[in-house]
């Protein structure tokens, strides 16, 4: 298949073709570039509308304008070639998904690692996922694995009223989703889990100490955190910090680096278990 440097030979001057990113993500019918050069910006259009040549089930191309900001941490996203509009549906580990990528947070990088962590599910779990987004963990655990219970939950009005419509999508009846802080409704739930997830974007670690409250003997806790290469045993002192505080034992199962956030820094998760 034609590159798109190679289709942008003749558009361009060859320093310009230099600069023409070679990665991006394809989000259902979108397509994002997380690092657009500034160099470019007067011809993000060709691009755009050249990349819609190449990717026939391509509809929308953007470019980020912005770094993830805010209380959700969301991108701000411009089109530069296509339909008009940011909202799209995509398939992954077997359920579908409708989200727009400007309201919510969401990384289509993070498809193996969920999968990853279905595969570890065993029958008749309860699960709590904390930050659950438009759905992701929560939709695909039901849909894969025949489970008891998943408590979802949400911060993020727009990403809960899309994770709404996302089960009702997949015909899931075995979530409870709430929308609100992780802080103010885990207790109020009043149950103990058999695993905990806790992909939150950033800032994790804040809430491991409600994650141990819920916690019983054998639960297992997927923490992810975005650490430097060489900085991976500080996930682990994060998590011994708050075990030792609340008299908790654990066992680390696993720490599997599951994408790059940036120049050297990477989001880690790691799998502990409650002894």
């Amino acid at each position: 298949m034609v590159t798109l440097k190679e289709a942008l030979k003749g558009k361009l001057t060859k320093k310009e073709l230099k600069l023409v990113p070679s990665s991006f993500d394809i989000v259902g019918d979108l397509v994002i570039f997380s690092d657009f050069p500034k160099e470019l910006d007067k011809k993000d259009k060709i691009v755009g509308e050249t990349l819609l040549k190449l990717h026939k089930n391509v509809k929308v191309v953007l470019k980020k304008v912005g770094k993830y900001s805010g209380e959700f941490r969301t991108p701000k996203l411009k089109i530069i070639a296509g339909e008009r509009r940011k909202e799209t549906e995509l398939k992954e580990n077997g359920i579908r998904l409708k989200l727009n990528p400007e309201r919510v947070y969401f990384s289509v990088r993070l498809a193996n690692e969920r999968k990853r962590i279905i595969e570890q599910i065993k029958e008749n779990e309860v699960i709590l996922v904390m930050f659950s987004g438009i759905g992701p963990y929560p939709i695909s655990i039901a849909k894969n694995k025949k489970v008891d219970e998943i408590y979802s939950i949400e911060l993020n009005p727009i990403a809960c009223e899309y994770q709404k419509e996302n089960i009702a999508l997949n015909k899931i009846n075995n979530i409870k989703l709430y929308k609100g802080d992780v802080r103010d409704i885990v207790p109020k739930i009043k149950k103990k889990f058999d695993r905990i997830i806790m992909p939150l974007p950033k800032g994790a670690e804040d809430y491991l100490d409600i994650a141990l409250g819920v916690a019983k003997k054998g639960t297992m806790i997927h923490f992810y955190d975005f650490l430097n290469e060489n900085e991976f045993e500080n996930a682990e002192e994060k998590i011994k910090k708050v075990c030792k505080k609340m008299n908790r034992k654990y066992k680390i199962v696993n720490l599997v680096k599951c994408g790059q956030f940036g120049p050297g820094i990477f989001r880690i998760c790691v799998d502990f278990k409650i002894c």
